[in-house]
C-alpha cells in the first residue's frame, strides 16, 4: 500500500479549504439483515487548493468511486483518479488522496459505504416493537444524528457549520405497510425490484448533518394543518406518528403541537420554512427526543398522552419537550453554532423558550414559575462545585462534545436567556431575536453574533460585556447585603457549596469570579420593582430607600442567576413577612427565598437554623412550586441524616410540617393541574417520611389493584401507590406478580411506572435479581437501562448493590454501551449521591484509577466526586445546628402539649 503524503496536514477538525453544496444519498436499510448499504454524492467547492478530501465515517466500510471536477452548472469536466484512500480512526475519517492538489472550483465525490444497524441506539440503527394485533415483533430503521453519529450512517463532512443541500433516496420493503419518511416531502415512489419501493424526497434547504433523518416503519399517523400565520405563507401539515396499536395516544401531541407552532410562527415573526413538520414516537431512543427539522423524533414517553395511564407530570413532559424541540425549527435549525463550543444558544434558548409555547396553550399550568424547579435549582446546585464549567468552552474530540450536553448548557443557558430577556425587555428581546435570525438565517453564528443583534435594540447597556461575566466564567454569585437604616451595601463573591472550596485550585478567570449582576429589588412599603447593574469590577454596589422599611428582597421572581444572603435580622423579617401575609410575595419568591436560604445554610454561610425557621411557614402554603422547593429541600437533609441519631427527630418534624397540606389535597384527584402535581408531590413526601395514613392508604390502595390489576389507581396517585405499595407490603410472590405485570405492559409511561416500582422492594436477593434481569433487552429496552439502575439505586437497600455491580461488571458495560455513551457517565454521579462517608469516597477515586478511561463520562466523575466531598462537608458542619434546633422544637411542642393540658 501507498504511504499517505498528506497524513501530517491531517487534524480533527474539517479543513477550511473545502465546502460541501449538495448530497444526492440513497440509502437502503436491511431489516431481515439488521444491515444498511448505500452511495452518496457529495458535490463540494474547493476554496484553495488541498490534496485531500477527507469526509467523516465510523463503523462504516467505505469505497470511493469516483472523483469528478464539475463547470459551474454541475456538469462534470473531467474524471480525477485519486492515488490513494484510507481510514483514520483517530479523527474518524475517510480519506481521498490526490497526486496534485485540486484547483479551487466545484466537484463531486461519489462514495460506496456499508454499515450495521445492530446493538446501537445512535447513527442509523434498528428499533422493534410487539404488534399486539399480529401477535409479533415488528422492525423499523431510524436514526439519532446529534451530535457527531452522521457519520456513522453515510460518509459526510460531520460539522455543524458544513451546511449543504440533502436529496434523499431511501429503499425500503414494499409490502407489511412499510413506508419511509425523511426531513422532505416525498416527490415520488417507484418500484426498484420484486420486493423493495424507492422512495425520492424533496431537495432540502441548506441543514447541518447532525439534522438530516429518515425512518423506514409501518407506524400510522394522525393529521393537522398548521396554519400560516403571517402574510403569504402557506398552511402546511403536520402528522405525528406511532406504532398502529398506539396512534390513538399521538392526540394530545398533535393539538399542542400545532398550537405552540402558530406561536412560535408569530413569535419570531418567520415562516417555517419547510412544506411539512412530522413527530414519530420511536421505540427505541436514546434521549428526550430530537429536533431533525421536519421530521422530530422523540422517546415515546415524550410524545404519547392517554388519559387513562398518563399522570398530570407525563402531559406536562409531553408538552413541554414537544415545544422543546418545535423552537429548535428557528433556534438551531434555521440558524446553527458554528461550533459545538456555542452549543449553548441552540439549547439554551431552546430550553427557555419552551416554557412561552407551553404557557401559551396552557396558561393556567404557570409554567414560568415551574421554570424555577424544571431548571434553575438543579443547574444552581451543580454550578456551586469546582465540578461545574462555564457555558462556553473549548471542545475538539466527540467525546468533548457529547459532554457539553449537560445541565450547565440546557439550564443554565436558558436561565441566562431568561435573565437577558428580563434586563433589556421582552419586546427588545424578540425584536433582537427576529434579527439574528433573520441576519444568519441558513448559516451559522456564534454567541457574539447574538449579543450584538441584543446590542442594536438596546444602546445603553454594555450586552456583550455583561453576558460575558456570565458565559466565559463557571459558577455565580452571592450578593451579601449589609443595612444601615435606610441604605443597603450591596457585595458579591463566588457562591460555592462546600466552604473548603473557597481555598481550592480552580481555573483563573479574566473577571475573577466577578459578574456584572442585574440587581432588582422592592420592599414591604413599595412592591414597585427597582433596577440596578452590579458590575464585575465594583466592590460595591450602594441603594437607598425612601423610608424605614420591615423588609425588602432582593432578586425578584428570581430571574437573576444568583444568591442573596442577607444579615440575620433582615432573614427573620422576610420569614415574619412570609408568615404574615404570603401573598405580599409572588410564588415564584417563595420558592426563591426558600431555596436560597437552603442553600446558604448548606454552604455553611447562614445559621442553619434560619433556614429550618423559615421553613415552617410552609405548613400554612397552598401552591406547588413553593412545595416543590420545601420537599425537596426536606428530602435532602433526610438523606444527609439518614444514618445518624437526628433522623428521627427531622423525620418527625417533617411530618408535622406536611401535615395540613396532605390533609388538604387528599387522594382524590381533581381537574386542576397545578393542584394535581402539588398533590403528587405531598402524597409521595407523606409516604417518604412515614406519615401513618399515607402509608396505610398507599398499601390499602396497592392491595386493591393487585386484587384487580385491570382496575389500576388515578395516574396521579399510581406512582406513590405503587411504590409504597411494594415498600411497605412487597413479598417475593409480590414482586413477581408486578413484574409479570411489567414485562407485558405496552405503554412506556405505565412500564417506567412499573419499573420504579419493582425497585422499592426491601428485600436485598430480590433487588438483585432485579439487577441482573435488567441486563436483559427483551425486558429492559437499552435505552431504559440506567434509569432502572438509578431507581434502585435510589432504594437504600439497592444503594450499595448497584454500586458493587457497576464497579464490578464496568467493562461489560463499557463494550455494551460505548465509553461515549454520555448517560452511562452520568449515571455515576445519580448511583452515588448518598454516599456521606470517607470510606465511599475512596472507594469511588479507587474505581476510577482502576478504570481512568471515563470518555464522555469525565465531567460526570468530577461531579460525583464532589458531590460526597459536600455531603461529608455538610455533616461536619451542620448536624449539630440541625440537631439542637430540632431538639428545641421537641421541648416548645412539649411545652405547648403541657399548657393545652
Amino acid at each position: 500500500m501507498a504511504t499517505s503524503k498528506v497524513l501530517s496536514q491531517l487534524t480533527c477538525r474539517l479543513p477550511r479549504e473545502l465546502k460541501p453544496r449538495h448530497y444526492q444519498l440513497r440509502l437502503q436499510p436491511d431489516l431481515a439483515n439488521r444491515t444498511f448499504s448505500g452511495n452518496v454524492t457529495i458535490n463540494l467547492e474547493v476554496l484553495k487548493p488541498i490534496s485531500f478530501i477527507p469526509v467523516h465515517a465510523k463503523y462504516l466500510k467505505v469505497d470511493t468511486e469516483q472523483v469528478w471536477q464539475l463547470d459551474e452548472t454541475s456538469t462534470p469536466l473531467r474524471k480525477i483518479d485519486p492515488v490513494l484512500t484510507f481510514s483514520h480512526p483517530d479523527c474518524e475519517y475517510w480519506v481521498t488522496e490526490f497526486s496534485e492538489p485540486l484547483q479551487v472550483g466545484n466537484y463531486s465525490l461519489l462514495l460506496t459505504f456499508k454499515g450495521s444497524m445492530a446493538y446501537r441506539i445512535v447513527g442509523l440503527y434498528q428499533s422493534s416493537y410487539w404488534d399486539k394485533a399480529q401477535s409479533k415483533e415488528r422492525w423499523i430503521a431510524t436514526s439519532k444524528f446529534e451530535p457527531t453519529y452522521a457519520r456513522q450512517a453515510f460518509p459526510c463532512f460531520d460539522e455543524p457549520s458544513m451546511k449543504a443541500r440533502f436529496s434523499v433516496t431511501v429503499i425500503r420493503p414494499t409490502d407489511d405497510n412499510y413506508h419511509a419518511l425523511s426531513n422532505m416531502n416525498v416527490l415520488e415512489e417507484i418500484p426498484f425490484d420484486a420486493h423493495f419501493t424507492q422512495t425520492k424526497f424533496a431537495e432540502s434547504v441548506p441543514m447541518s448533518t447532525y439534522l438530516v433523518c429518515f425512518i423506514v416503519s409501518d407506524f400510522a399517523n394522525q393529521t393537522k394543518l398548521v396554519r400560516g400565520m403571517l402574510d403569504g405563507a402557506k398552511d402546511f401539515e403536520m402528522r405525528v406518528f406511532a406504532t398502529a396499536n398506539q396512534v390513538n395516544k399521538v392526540e394530545y401531541a398533535l393539538n399542542v403541537g400545532v398550537g405552540i407552532t402558530e406561536y412560535y410562527i408569530e413569535y419570531f415573526n418567520i415562516s417555517y420554512p419547510l412544506p411539512k413538520l412530522d413527530m414519530a414516537a420511536i421505540p427505541d431512543f436514546v434521549s428526550g427526543a430530537m429536533e431533525h427539522w421536519g421530521l422530530v423524533t422523540y422517546r415515546e414517553t415524550s410524545l404519547l398522552y392517554d388519559k387513562e395511564i398518563s399522570s398530570s407530570a407525563n402531559k406536562q413532559r409531553v408538552a413541554v419537550v414537544v415545544a422543546h424541540e418545535l423552537a429548535h425549527m428557528w433556534f438551531g435549525n434555521l440558524v446553527t453554532m458554528k461550533w459545538w463550543n456555542d452549543l449553548w444558544l441552540n439549547e439554551g434558548f431552546a430550553s427557555y423558550i419552551e416554557y412561552k409555547g407551553v404557557n401559551h396553550v396552557h396558561p393556567d399550568w404557570k409554567m414560568l414559575d415551574q421554570f424555577l424547579i424544571s431548571d434553575m435549582h438543579g443547574v444552581m446546585k451543580l454550578d456551586a462545585t469546582l465540578a461545574s464549567h462555564p457555558i462556553v468552552q473549548t471542545v475538539e474530540t466527540p467525546d468533548q462534545i457529547t459532554e457539553l450536553f449537560d445541565s450547565i448548557t440546557y439550564s443554565k443557558g436558558a436561565t441566562i436567556i431568561r435573565m437577558l430577556e428580563d434586563l433589556v425587555g421582552a419586546e427588545k428581546f424578540r425584536n433582537a431575536t427576529t434579527n439574528y435570525l433573520n441576519r444568519f438565517i441558513y448559516s451559522n453564528a456564534e454567541t457574539n453574533d447574538f449579543l450584538s443583534e441584543v446590542e442594536a435594540v438596546i444602546t445603553d447597556i454594555d450586552i456583550k460585556l455583561i453576558m460575558q461575566t456570565w458565559t466565559e466564567q463557571m459558577g455565580l454569585p452571592v450578593v451579601q447585603i449589609v443595612r444601615n437604616g435606610t441604605s443597603f451595601k450591596l457585595t458579591q463573591k463566588r457562591f460555592l457549596a462546600n466552604p473548603e472550596d473557597y481555598n481550592g485550585v480552580y481555573e483563573d478567570s479574566q473577571f475573577n469570579y466577578h459578574w456584572s449582576i442585574p440587581i432588582t429589588y422592592f420592599t414591604n412599603e413599595d412592591p414597585t420593582v427597582k433596577r440596578i447593574i452590579f458590575n464585575y469590577n465594583d466592590s460595591e454596589e450602594n441603594i437607598q430607600v425612601p423610608n424605614e422599611v420591615k423588609w425588602i428582597k432582593f432578586n425578584k421572581n428570581q430571574i437573576g442567576y444568583y444568591l442573596v444572603n442577607y444579615p440575620e435580622d433582615m432573614w427573620r423579617a422576610l420569614n415574619s413577612g412570609l408568615v404574615e401575609n404570603r401573598n405580599a410575595f409572588s410564588t415564584a419568591d417563595r420558592a426563591h427565598l426558600i431555596s436560597d436560604v437552603f442553600a446558604l445554610a448548606d454552604a455553611s454561610q447562614l445559621n442553619y437554623s434560619i433556614a429550618l425557621d423559615l421553613s415552617k411557614y410552609l405548613e400554612n402554603e397552598v401552591e406547588y412550586v413553593p412545595w416543590s422547593v420545601g420537599v425537596s429541600r426536606l428530602a435532602n437533609i433526610r438523606n444527609l441524616v439518614y444514618y445518624t441519631e437526628l433522623y428521627s427527630n427531622f423525620v418527625n418534624y417533617a411530618r408535622q410540617l406536611l401535615s395540613k397540606v396532605y390533609e388538604m389535597v387528599s387522594w382524590d384527584v381533581g381537574d386542576n393541574h397545578l393542584e394535581n402535581l402539588l398533590r403528587v408531590s405531598i402524597l409521595k413526601a407523606s409516604c417518604a417520611f412515614g406519615h401513618p395514613h399515607a402509608l396505610e392508604e398507599a398499601h390499602k390502595r396497592f392491595v386493591e389493584w393487585l386484587k384487580n390489576p385491570e382496575e389500576r389507581p388515578h395516574p396521579d396517585i399510581r406512582n406513590a401507590v405503587y411504590y409504597y405499595g411494594m415498600q411497605i407490603g412487597g413479598t417475593e410472590q409480590i414482586w413477581q406478580q408486578v413484574w409479570e405485570l411489567f414485562v407485558n405492559e405496552q405503554d412506556a409511561q405505565e412500564k417506567v411506572k412499573l419499573m420504579e416500582a419493582l425497585a422499592a422492594i426491601n428485600e436485598p436477593w430480590i433487588l438483585q435479581r432485579y439487577i441482573n434481569l435488567a441486563w436483559n433487552e427483551s425486558y429492559v429496552r437499552s435505552q431504559d437501562y440506567f434509569s432502572c439502575l438509578q431507581f434502585i439505586a435510589q432504594n437504600r437497600v439497592g444503594q450499595g448493590l448497584v454500586w458493587d455491580y457497576v464497579r464490578e461488571n464496568w467493562p461489560r458495560l463499557v463494550n455494551r454501551f460505548g465509553i461515549n455513551e454520555r448517560y452511562m457517565g452520568r449515571m455515576i454521579p445519580a448511583i452515588t449521591s448518598r454516599f456521606a462517608t470517607q470510606t465511599k469516597l475512596e472507594e469511588m477515586e479507587a474505581f476510577f484509577a482502576k478504570y481512568p478511561e471515563a470518555g464522555a463520562g469525565t465531567a460526570a466523575r468530577k461531579e460525583a466526586l464532589e458531590n460526597v466531598k459536600n455531603n461529608i462537608k455538610w455533616l461536619e458542619q451542620n448536624m449539630d445546628h440541625v440537631g439542637k434546633w430540632l431538639q428545641c422544637q421537641t421541648s416548645e411542642a412539649k411545652i405547648d402539649i403541657e399548657q393545652n393540658v
